[in-house]
């Protein structure tokens, strides 16, 4: 970058970070470009530069060119936008000596004016040999911007922002279901996104794992547990142990129902149904009765080990297990109490609710509801112990923000949780608090059955893409480990179509579509990543020959519209923390994807003159790296065969 600003007079790198907001053109190639492109406009209009810095935007296509200026969001008045606009593409500068984009420019093309648009294409050899550079140097940290983290950017030891990320949370003893499976993604992801902008990340998995189901599962082992089951299986067994446990408590419910009706007496069989032996059993949890505890701690110990495989398979870890267990009945019963006193909640028929419209003026108030914190028996919801719980997060961490991934059907749940904070008189800490929520899988289901185990459905998939490698006798031969790259590629096919539409909407999940090679898929993608590895192999080009590469001989169409992709990555990573949304970086790397597929034939290595080979070379050795760091960013592992 330092030898790209030297071609312009006057910029200086360590000038444009000074300068401008979130302007990084060492990390960042079309940030200097941005830089320049102020300076010259700032003289042209006179407009202040800080307005028109962020302005300056990548364009959504390379046919609309490199970089793009709307007009009208430089706030001028008294004249026509596309006027002013065709009139700055063209007009003499009284500062400059000649016209203010002059053709020999060295780094940028003379602008376009299209309605109320300046585009800007920037030329390509000083864009190839800067961004190629910068990608070979930067390595698997291209894009990513540790500096966005800090507290102070130009301070570095004032340390870095902290942020938690809560997502995953199974309920311990039941199948790890579709909604689990999206927030596992998006959550791995969000974190991934975070720390690579320098944010210090927790990952918490806020287990389901207290209630009064947990006293009916031990009544299930007791009766039924099998050792060696539970051993080998943790999950599994107690689902279905629970599974069946609860069938015999519906019956019993059933039965007591009908007596009632009968007007026979029930007192007997109430007291010594199933449904009293398990609140009862999870009252001796609350009492802390040791043996209790110990049976509850090893079912809850047994599922986190087994959850930690498969997490480990989806590139998945935490920080943190916590759960409703960690929350105690003294905390919970401290902050009811806390919101009594400040007139947050009110009695109602022996039970405690928060009477929102009484307390938020306007439709806010209405759309909030009337949720119950606690129960006619004492017994605290989970409204309760959630506000307990972020409290006491933000006593242990203090972060400065905290996401929860968590699906849309919560959306409610989540802003009474938020109003309730700031209601309490925590609002600093409300405000740090974003809910980050997610649609539907539809249809998602295993080849035995629609019992949602996540281990089934990978299961499933993995085999799906053995079966579609097989197809291909020659290259399977040529893969070391045929199930564990089936497996990472029925993974990737799972993540990728998960990842691949806005995460509000809902999708179905269809195997047929997501193991495909065709089409926008994680085999797609991985192939793609694969078939660059396999070309530097045959290459037989080292490091060394890739450093020394004449970068001017790319001049082909084809090349210089990959370079262009390339520059973009940065901006895509940025844009990505403002959306928050996987598909952001999805999109841009089957961009990437469809370039590279369509230049094989055009750019050649093998065959073609050594010092163009290395150069070609080059330039595909730098697509691997920013697709490698972009798949790795989603949780993806990129394979090489």
């Amino acid at each position: 970058m330092e030898q790209l600003a030297k071609q312009v007079e006057g910029l200086a790198l360590d000038g444009l970070t000074e300068k401008f907001l979130n302007c990084y053109p060492e990390l960042n190639p079309l940030d200097l470009y941005r830089g320049h492109l102020t300076n010259v406009l700032a003289d042209l209009t006179g407009v202040d530069p800080t307005i028109i810095y962020p302005n300056i935007q990548r364009t959504q296509g390379l046919d609309k060119g490199d970089l793009v200026l709307a007009v009208p969001s430089l706030r001028i008045k008294g004249k026509k936008f596309d006027e002013l606009a065709t009139e700055w593409a063209a007009k003499a500068s009284p500062s400059l000596p000649s016209i203010l984009f002059p053709e020999n420019d060295p780094i940028v093309e003379k602008p376009v004016a299209n309605s109320y648009f300046l585009t800007f294409n920037l030329k390509p050899s000083p864009l190839t040999t800067s961004v190629l550079s910068a990608i070979r140097k930067a390595g698997r940290g291209f894009g990513s911007n540790p500096q966005l983290g800090l507290r102070d950017p130009k301070d570095p030891s004032q340390g870095k922002k902290r942020m938690i990320v809560e997502f995953s949370s199974p309920n311990i003893a039941k199948p790890f279901h579709a909604g689990h499976l999206r927030s596992t993604i998006i959550g791995g992801f969000l974190a991934n996104l975070y720390e690579a902008a320098g944010w210090e990340v927790t990952r918490i998995n806020y287990l389901g794992d207290w209630g009064k189901q947990y006293g009916l599962l031990a009544l299930g082992f007791e009766k039924y547990g099998d050792e060696e089951a539970l051993d080998k299986d943790p999950i599994n067994h107690l689902f279905q142990l629970y599974v069946r446990i609860n069938s015999e408590m519906s019956v019993e419910k059933e039965e007591i129902e009908k007596k009632q009706k009968a007007g026979e007496d029930t007192t007997e069989l109430e007291a010594n149904s199933l449904d009293e032996q398990a609140r009862k059993y999870f009252r001796k949890m609350t009492d802390r009765d040791s043996d209790a505890l110990a049976m509850w701690k090893r079912f809850r110990d047994l599922s986190i080990r087994r959850y930690e495989a498969t997490y480990a398979r989806l590139n998945i870890r935490f920080d943190s297990y916590s759960g409703e267990s960690q929350v105690s009945e003294d905390e919970m019963e401290k902050v009811g109490k806390e919101m009594e006193e400040k007139g947050i909640c009110k009695e109602d028929k022996g039970a405690m609710l928060v009477d929102f419209q009484a307390l938020v003026p306007g439709k806010e108030g209405k759309r909030l509801e009337k949720p119950l914190v606690r129960k006619r028996d004492g017994t605290a919801l989970y409204l309760t112990r959630d506000i307990s719980e972020l409290l006491n997060r933000h006593e242990k961490y203090k972060f400065d923000q905290m996401i929860y991934v968590v699906a849309s059907a919560q959306d409610l749940h989540l802003k009474q949780l938020f109003k309730i904070i700031e209601l309490l008189g925590y609002k600093e800490i409300a405000a740090k608090c974003q809910h980050v929520n997610f649609g539907l899988v539809l249809g998602m289901s295993t080849r035995k059955g629609t019992v949602k185990f996540l281990d089934d459905i990978l299961r499933d998939v993995a085999d799906k893409m053995h079966e579609t490698m097989r197809k291909n006798e020659d290259k399977y031969k040529q893969v070391a480990d045929p199930e564990a790259t089936a497996d990472v590629l029925g993974i990737s096919s799972v993540m990728v179509q998960d990842m691949s539409g806005k995460r509000i909407n809902n999708y179905t999940f269809n195997m047929d579509a997501m193991t495909s090679f065709e089409g926008d898929t994680g085999p797609y993608l991985q192939y793609a990543h694969a078939r660059v590895s396999s070309i530097r192999r045959k290459s037989g080009l080292s490091d060394e020959d890739l450093d020394s590469a004449d970068l001017g001989l790319l001049t082909e169409s084809h090349a210089i519209n990959i370079v262009r992709l390339l520059a973009q990555w940065p901006d895509i990573f940025q844009n990505t923390l403002r959306t928050q949304e996987p598909t952001t970086v999805l999109t841009y790397l089957f961009k990437m994807t469809h370039a590279l597929s369509s230049s094989y034939d055009q750019l050649k290595i093998v065959g073609s003159e050594r010092e163009l080979m290395k150069a070609r070379m080059a330039l595909y050795d730098a697509a691997h790296t920013v697709l490698g760091n972009g798949m790795r960013l989603l949780g993806l592992s990129p394979v090489d065969r």
